[in-house]
């Protein structure tokens, strides 16, 4: 499985903690995240990370991309609601696209944690049996 791993800079040390407590359940998966939060993950966990362009930079965006061609399964974004800045991504785009793809997105330590359990105990497909073998929702050309 393909996962996205993306955090607010106040939320970074609790990525760094989050992704070293479930290492073992991310190892068996492609690991991506915007540039900072990817270099905070490899560090703590020693795992590959595919680093996309930092938030500012548009690596939510790259991270988005793969969403509407239906090529992430997972994404984990840890905001930082009360603090967040204006150079950091905005979790909203995300959301929606991940609703749109049927893409499950944790926004939040506690659901990130059921996602990764739910991926350890086995995971059925369900994407495909919603999505199918289409990467384009049609209703939208």
């Amino acid at each position: 499985m393909k996962i996205a791993l993306i955090a607010h800079d106040e939320k970074k040390p609790e990525m760094a903690r989050f992704a070293a407590a479930y290492r073992e359940i991310l190892r068996g998966n492609e690991l991506f995240a915007t540039g900072h939060t990817g270099k905070v993950v490899a560090d703590a966990t020693d795992l590959p990370v595919q680093r996309f362009n930092s938030g500012p930079l548009g690596g939510d965006q790259e991270i988005g991309a793969l969403i509407a061609k239906n090529q992430m399964d997972l994404v984990i974004f840890f905001r930082d609601p009360l603090t967040s800045q204006p150079h950091e991504p905005d979790v909203n785009a995300l959301i929606r696209l991940a609703d749109v793809y049927n893409t499950p997105l944790a926004t939040n330590i506690g659901t990130a944690e059921v996602l990764l359990r739910g991926l350890g105990a086995g995971f059925i497909d369900f994407r495909k049996l919603v999505n199918g073998d289409e990467t384009q929702h049609e209703q939208y050309e």
